[in-house]
């Protein structure tokens, strides 16, 4: 009884799922913002640097709940869901970064409206990806459940919103765009978006996994 007052109990995962994505979304609003003002070089080197020091932050708080996951003894879940959660969710991160930096590796010249639309989409996913994660720690509350498991389908309807704006961008890219480059370049571009609402419907499937097996 003693000995187990004694191990290490929980810790803070809740918490740092939480900063965690408060860090997704940090980054994808830096992203949407470098993207409205792309045409101004200082403004977008600002807001890259942004989505990087986001990227970072997410990532030091994935090595810290990894971490946890070594020297707590009791988890308030599953150790195999904290940890597929914890590093999908860095995979959205990640994918922002990628977003950016592709953005000025490839030197892209212009921003088209589906590069628009398809950004918003990924800070709504974002944003929905925060709102679920903020209720796991109260999940054996019915209520609760029920509100995680909805803001789970929103997030699959605007991934499936993302999936239609990629198909429809492809579609006119071959169609209008003469520069083979810039088809190239545009593509990658469309391709990480889409991937980006992916991840975050990804995120959302195991959240759904963790209320049904929780709740």
């Amino acid at each position: 009884m003693i000995f187990g007052k004694l191990l290490p109990r929980e810790g803070n995962f809740f918490e740092l799922f939480n900063q965690h994505a408060g860090h997704i979304v940090t980054a994808a609003h830096a992203f949407a913002l470098l993207v409205k003002h792309y045409n101004d070089p200082e403004l977008r080197e600002k807001h890259n640097q942004e989505v990087d020091v986001a990227e970072s932050a997410a990532d030091s708080i994935t090595r810290e709940v990894n971490r946890l996951l070594h020297t707590t003894f009791i988890t308030p879940i599953d150790r195999e869901q904290i940890h597929s959660l914890i590093n999908t969710m860095d995979d959205v991160a990640d994918l922002m970064q990628d977003a950016a930096e592709t953005m000025a590796l490839y030197d892209v010249r212009r921003m088209t409206s589906e590069i628009e639309r398809l950004t918003d989409l990924c800070v709504k996913s974002a944003q929905r990806l925060k709102d679920a994660v903020a209720l796991l720690h109260d999940i054996g509350n019915a209520e609760t459940a029920a509100a995680a498991l909805k803001t789970c389908e929103e997030i699959d309807q605007l991934e499936s919103d993302a999936d239609r704006v990629m198909r429809a961008a492809m579609s006119k890219l071959f169609r209008e765009e003469p520069d083979v480059r810039e088809v190239i370049k545009l593509k990658a571009i469309y391709e990480l978006l889409e991937t980006v609402t992916d991840k975050c419907d990804d995120v959302a499937k195991l959240i759904e996994g963790v209320i049904l097996e929780n709740s």
